[in-house]
């Protein structure tokens, strides 16, 4: 537990109906008493009066108290819910803090709540990323992170690794017994086992990886080829300027939608092509320098004008492992069926301006970057995770390879560790300071 006590405004700054301040630590029942003139009773919310040093009203509102260990920190946790106009919230604060508490750190009551073991840490990430869901099905995701399906399924794994692990070094220290050991079936049998317990659990991280970070989608084209029209239309409003003039979109116009539950970032860009407008020229350096950093492009093709050696130079200018969508747009006019492209698995036609093939359009998508629609089963997942799983799999792998090539009892064994220390990463079993700071310093102040 911790010697001092902690506090800060839980709510977002600004004004609203209720602002709540809290408290987590040794010196809560002191700053009760002072406060409010008694304890509450346990976990029932009471009406009471905020007194400050002079015994004159601060504000009035509820007040729980959550005694240790019963509480989201572990330790008494105070809150204090009232008026939730900042200058109320500031002076309900510094009165807190005139008692005892000091300011808490982004993320330190759920640092706090992982460190005295009421959270792992893959639970403790989960409430951070279920305030900043980008969707529903996100918030579903982390809601079930949060209350551990993702930890009970890296335990899980972890238990199957030791139990081979534990098989593995009993047949070392009884050598008699290593060739029946290597030959034995049932070693096999696990290590199958383990190599699906695996792939499951790695593709559902990839997807809750998916649903927590969005999917950045750019949108690329000759000038005129409607890649602003397209936005609009994905994005269901009048984001971007729509005009017969080739280059009036200059710089990146960003818009966030939600593709069946997936967040996508969408970014429409300055057409492709050399110009000697100093402006436009600055617009296209940032488009390919957007396509480095997305997952997927849709490049968007005027059907009404199409050039396909001007098409092929388009598609090599672009990176070469990035995925990409050729979107012919303008079928209103031309006459094209919507919907996919008989010969061409990676076209789709589609008439921004009707409305024609976006449907297909957003399906098409939905397939390429593997997002199933239905996310029953899948937990939010983040960037470290998947390369502690990754690590954990190359560790596993390894330590197969070595025991088929070589009957290398030994080497499996050492692979098998590492890799039960790389699962361990993502719960907080194995974890450096060093890390704790950066995951926790990206949590909201409060929380």
């Amino acid at each position: 537990m911790h010697e001092d006590t902690i506090a800060a405004v839980a709510t977002p700054p600004g004004r609203g109906g209720v602002g709540i301040v809290r408290v987590s630590g040794p010196g809560v029942r002191a700053i009760i008493e002072a406060l409010i003139g008694g304890l509450p009773p346990p976990r029932e919310a009471r009406f009471r009066r905020f007194r400050d040093a002079r015994g004159e009203v601060i504000d009035e509102g509820l007040v729980l108290f959550f005694p240790a260990p019963r509480s989201f920190t572990g330790e008494d946790v105070l809150e204090l819910h009232g008026h939730g106009g900042p200058v109320v919230m500031d002076m309900l604060l510094e009165r807190v803090l005139e008692l005892g508490a000091r300011p808490a750190r982004p993320g330190e009551f759920s640092e706090r709540a992982f460190l005295n073991g009421r959270l792992d840490l893959a639970q403790a990430e989960a409430v951070a990323d279920l305030i900043d869901s980008g969707s529903r099905a996100a918030a579903r995701a982390a809601l079930r992170s949060l209350e551990g399906e993702f930890s009970q399924a890296i335990e899980a794994l972890s238990e199957r690794l030791i139990e081979l692990r534990m098989y593995v070094e009993a047949a070392i220290d009884f050598p008699e017994e290593e060739i029946d050991f290597l030959s034995d079936e049932a070693v096999e049998a696990r290590i199958v086992e383990l190599t699906a317990a695996f792939e499951r659990l790695q593709a559902a991280a990839r997807q809750g990886s998916l649903l927590r970070e969005g999917l950045h989608l750019v949108i690329v084209g000759a000038p005129n080829a409607g890649k602003s029209s397209l936005l609009n239309r994905l994005a269901g409003r009048e984001a971007a300027i729509v005009t017969d003039i080739p280059g009036t979109t200059r710089d990146l116009l960003r818009e966030a939608i939600d593709l069946d539950g997936l967040p996508v970032h969408l970014v429409d860009t300055a057409g492709l092509r050399t110009t000697e407008d100093p402006v436009e020229r600055e617009g296209v350096r940032r488009a390919r320098a957007e396509l480095e950093r997305a997952d997927c492009a849709l490049l968007v093709i005027d059907d009404t004008d199409r050039d396909p050696g001007r098409e092929q130079a388009l598609r090599d200018s672009l990176p070469q492992e990035l995925t990409v969508l050729r979107v012919y747009n303008k079928i209103d006019r031309t006459g094209r069926e919507p919907g996919p492209v008989p010969g061409e698995p990676d076209a789709l036609a589609v008439s921004a301006l009707t409305g024609a093939g976006i449907e297909a359009l957003r399906s098409r998508l939905r397939e390429r970057v593997g997002y199933p629609g239905e996310t029953e089963g899948i937990f939010l997942a983040r960037r470290r995770h998947l390369d502690a799983l990754r690590r954990a799999r190359d560790h596993f792998d390894a330590g197969v390879a070595a025991l088929r090539a070589h009957r290398a009892g030994e080497l499996l064994a050492e692979e098998l560790r590492l890799a039960h220390q790389a699962l361990g990463e993502i719960t907080g079993e194995f974890t450096s300071e060093d890390l704790l700071g950066r995951i926790f310093s990206s949590f909201c102040i409060g929380k």
